[in-house]
């Protein structure tokens, strides 16, 4: 099963994926996108890092995320990416600008041929103003981009806000 939740900053996305991976009953792997860059967002790593179950493993990829997807899913697994922004930007950041189309082609390949349960938290960015700035603009486009493909890809896709999901494909868990 194939699932995308989308929520804006501290929506309750993460908690809600965290809690859904739990109730799996399965064995767990978080997939980390983000880098520590700096020291705010080594923090954030950090205070996610203690939040998590002990036993989950921990895999960090901030490129490659199907060739991790690929590797780490099995049946009676559950996989847990967040986020999707956070790898999307790396992606628009890299200097090889061919990257991004070539790792969410692979992404949009190996996604409905993987086993077990798969778990994929985004930034919902389209609903505010339009950014200034042709990075910002980028970066809104493929987001959105993104997020269409995965929801038709997906079995469920859920929207958190104030930390209420709503179903927007699929049922409620």
């Amino acid at each position: 099963m194939q699932e995308l939740i989308l929520g804006g900053a501290r929506s309750g996305k993460s908690r809600l994926a965290e809690q859904l991976a739990k109730d799996s009953g399965w064995p767990v792997t978080y997939i980390a996108t983000s880098q520590a860059l700096d020291g705010e967002m080594s923090e954030r790593i950090r205070q996610h890092q203690q939040s998590r179950p002990a036993d989950w493993a921990l895999v960090e990829e901030p490129l490659a995320l199907a060739d991790v997807l690929r590797r780490e899913a099995a049946p009676g697994r559950c996989l847990l990416v967040d986020c999707l922004t956070l790898w999307l930007t790396n992606l628009l950041l890299c200097e090889d600008q061919s990257r991004l189309e070539t790792e969410r082609e692979a992404l949009f390949d190996c996604l409905g041929a993987l086993p077990g349960r798969i778990i994929l938290v985004s930034n919902e960015t389209g609903l505010g103003v339009v950014p200034m700035g042709e990075l910002s603009r980028r970066y809104v486009d493929a987001a959105g981009w993104l997020h269409q493909a995965l929801a038709q890809r997906c079995e469920r896709v859920l929207f958190c806000i104030a930390g209420l999901p709503m179903a927007l494909k699929g049922a409620l868990p």
